[in-house]
Parts: C-alpha cells; sequence; structure tokens
C-alpha cells in the first residue's frame, strides 16, 4: 500500500511587507524568497545570502551561454578534446621525436600539447579525430609546426599505415551545429572523467 503525499497548501510570506502567496518547497518555510529571508530576520541573512548568490551565478552562467559565439563553443570542445589527448598519452613520449619530460629542462608535465597530424586549418575535418591528436611536445608543436616528417613516421607505427592512410585521404565537409560541438564536449569531458578515475 503507498502512502500518497499530500502536495502542501499555498501560504503567505510572513513579511509584513510582502505578503506573497507562495507554496512552500520544503518543510517550516515561512518566506517566499531569499530576498524575503533577508528582511525576515537575521539569523536567516547567511542563508539567504547565500541563497541570492547562488541565483546570481546561475543568471550569469545562463548570460554568459547565451553570449558565446560559434568559435567559443569550437574553443571550448576543443579544449575539452586536447585534455583527454594529453591524459589518454600521460604515458607515451612525444609523438614527434620520443622525448619525455626529462629529457629537456624546457619541459615540464605541464608542456604538454594535443598535436594534430593534419592541422586545424589544414583538415578542419579531423579536428576533433582522436586518432589525429597525439600528445606532442611545445617544442615540437609550435616551434616546429608539428615536426609533421617526425610526426609522420612515428604515428605509422603507433596507430598503423592503413588509419595514417585513412587520414591522410580526402574527408566529407563537416559544419559542426552549436549544439553539436555542445555533445563533442561533454562527450571528452566525461572520457577524461573516466580516465581519471581508472588512473
Amino acid at each position: 500500500m503507498t502512502i500518497e503525499r499530500k502536495s502542501p497548501k499555498p501560504k503567505k510570506c510572513r513579511v509584513a511587507t510582502c505578503r506573497t502567496l507562495f507554496v512552500p518547497a520544503r518543510l517550516g518555510q515561512a518566506v517566499c524568497s531569499p530576498a524575503c529571508a533577508l528582511d525576515d530576520g537575521p539569523r536567516h541573512a547567511p542563508k539567504a545570502h547565500k541563497a541570492l548568490d547562488q541565483i546570481k551565478r546561475a543568471e550569469i552562467k545562463v548570460r554568459k551561454e547565451k553570449l558565446k559565439s560559434r568559435a567559443d563553443h569550437l574553443r571550448e570542445a576543443q579544449a575539452a578534446v586536447n585534455e583527454f589527448i594529453r591524459l589518454r598519452d600521460a604515458h607515451l613520449p612525444c609523438i614527434s621525436c620520443d622525448s619525455t619530460p626529462n629529457d629537456n629542462d624546457l619541459m615540464t608535465g605541464s608542456r604538454w600539447d594535443a598535436g594534430h597530424y593534419r592541422s586545424v586549418g589544414a583538415c578542419p575535418e579531423l579536428r576533433f579525430e582522436p586518432l589525429n591528436i597525439h600528445r606532442q611536445c611545445v617544442r615540437c608543436n609550435r616551434n616546429l609546426s608539428g615536426n609533421a616528417v617526425e610526426y609522420r613516421i612515428r604515428l605509422v607505427i603507433r596507430i598503423g599505415a592503413e588509419k595514417v592512410d585513412w587520414l591522410e585521404g580526402p574527408h566529407p565537409a563537416c559544419k559542426y551545429t552549436v549544439d553539436e560541438i555542445k555533445a563533442i564536449k561533454a562527450d571528452y569531458r566525461a572520457k577524461t572523467r573516466e580516465l581519471k578515475r581508472a588512473a
């Protein structure tokens, strides 16, 4: 036998200057909003301030999200993919020069990029393709413009000639919608969390 829970009855806000009719969200709620909780008494002030701050932060987040351009969403998705790649390849040396953080004083564990074999400019269709992105030292990726010849040699060893041929082949143009970009970002953030849990 299931007992049905009664829905709370509307009540008037306890604050004399308000007296708005509201439905309590929790047991013992006597005021209609955090703003009225501030007026209701000093004992409620800390909780009310915290609630108001949370509401403001949520509103700011929503406004910022609406102001983002497609390029902003692409940058965020690429950052999520890159973080996953660096974590995925954390046990591997640089894809172009086989260096590790200890091999060069200029490199530290935080000085790793997620380097594209086929650049985003040359082949935007593969910008989020994990076979096309590997952990690469900053020197190879930025100073040596990807160090492509050495990248290819080691890429063939790592993923096989057939997959490299596929990367180098033609790919259909891909114009991601904002929703698709958001989904890619969410997917790779979830993959990163899984890797961190497994580590």
